[in-house]
């Protein structure tokens, strides 16, 4: 399902949902008749609409959010982040990644802190922060972690920051004040996808290459997807 949900819209996604729910139950017996499969929400038309915003853009509407959100939007901006995402956060040295192949030129060309965050089916993966926006995130890390929810899910938060739906409609309200218009927070991974195919292809690697481990540091399931938000 979470492959899928890049993939097909959400009323697809739910029809996908509810028919192996109903395999599961009645068929192979892996679910009881009062369970059901987690709702999980689509990103694909958010992939399709959304557009990348400039650095500059990014900037300005990060200027009309309060500090705890623009520190958000400077960060989902920094590590191509989803808005639960940054929820999520957590030192390197605190959790590893998921066991999944993972290119030695990751973050090739940058420098920072590495942090983790826990993406899409649960799948943990590596984010690179530059250096002052590790320092005033670690600022904001709280004593003890707090239980937040976001669109039905549950997280351990350990950072003061906004995130989810919450940082998502802050988002759109400041791009609107600061530019006239919004795509969405969602566009921050189309330019994180963009900027990192050029950094990496002006460096002089090959363009499948650029692509692969971009689709890695993003925690896409297939390259094929990261594609689209070159458009």
């Amino acid at each position: 399902m979470e492959i899928r949900s890049e993939l097909v819209g959400q009323k697809s996604l739910d029809m996908e949902r509810q028919a192996a729910q109903c395999m599961m139950q009645h068929l192979t017996g892996k679910l009881a008749d009062n369970e059901r499969l987690t709702v999980v929400k689509s990103e694909h038309e958010q992939i399709l609409r959304c557009r990348s915003y400039t650095a500059e853009q990014v900037s300005l509407i990060a200027g009309c959010q309060r500090d705890k959100a623009a520190l958000s939007t400077e960060i989902a901006h920094a590590a191509g982040l989803r808005a639960h995402e940054l929820l999520t956060l957590r030192r390197g040295e605190e959790r590893g990644p998921s066991d999944r192949p993972a290119r030695d030129e990751k973050f090739q060309g940058r420098a920072g802190e590495i942090y983790t965050v826990k993406g899409k089916g649960g799948l943990v993966r590596e984010v690179m922060l530059p250096t002052d926006l590790a320092e005033r995130l670690e600022a904001r890390r709280l004593d003890e972690p707090v239980r937040v929810t976001d669109r039905g899910i549950h997280y351990g938060q350990y950072y003061d920051i906004s995130g989810g739906q919450r940082w998502s409609s802050s988002f759109t309200q400041a791009a609107n004040r600061a530019l006239g218009w919004s795509e969405g927070a969602h566009g921050v991974r189309h330019s994180y996808a963009q900027e990192r195919m050029h950094e990496l292809q002006s460096n002089g690697m090959k363009r499948d290459d650029a692509l692969e481990i971009v689709s890695q540091e993003m925690g896409h399931f297939r390259p094929e997807i990261t594609e689209v938000y070159l458009r």
